[in-house]
């Protein structure tokens, strides 16, 4: 599916509406160029998820949790250098938690530890100042063979 979003609110607002739609153990894979939308994406996923707390992008924490009606775990892979890297912080334990919800900016970077999880790939491409286009596909897990 693709949504045309002419400015913030409106991609705010089709985030609330994934979130809205998400019921626990979901993987969701944001791409984007920076300033593409991909936080303001994730606001709105929090809002339909029940999170009113201030999200803020986790590039130096690597991750933040947010309760609500599902937890939201929040990441940034950007300064990770693969998969063992995530697993040896602990980030792993969470793919998959039918109790929340794993949002991943920059996911290729750990693209190996996701390989066996459906995901629901993300790609926001920014058009204009204010126009984006968000594309959302749902995948099933890769096999490891």
């Amino acid at each position: 599916m693709v949504y045309v979003s002419h400015n913030e609110r409106e991609t705010l607002e089709i985030g609330k509406t994934t979130g809205e739609s998400l019921v626990g153990g979901e993987i969701i894979t944001l791409s984007g160029d920076l300033g593409a939308g991909k936080t303001v994406f994730a606001k709105g996923i929090a809002l339909g998820l029940g999170i009113n707390d201030t999200i803020v992008s986790p590039t130096f924490t690597l991750m933040n949790e947010y309760r609500g009606r599902l937890s939201l775990y929040h990441y940034d892979a950007y300064r990770l250098k693969g998969s063992d890297e995530a697993e040896a912080a602990g980030l792993t334990e969470y793919f998959g938690d039918s109790r929340g919800v794993c949002v991943i900016e920059w996911w290729w970077n750990i693209a190996d530890a996701l390989s066996s999880y459906k995901k629901i790939f993300i790609k926001i491409e920014q058009i204009d100042e204010e126009t984006r286009t968000i594309e959302i596909v749902d995948k099933q897990a890769e096999s490891r063979a």
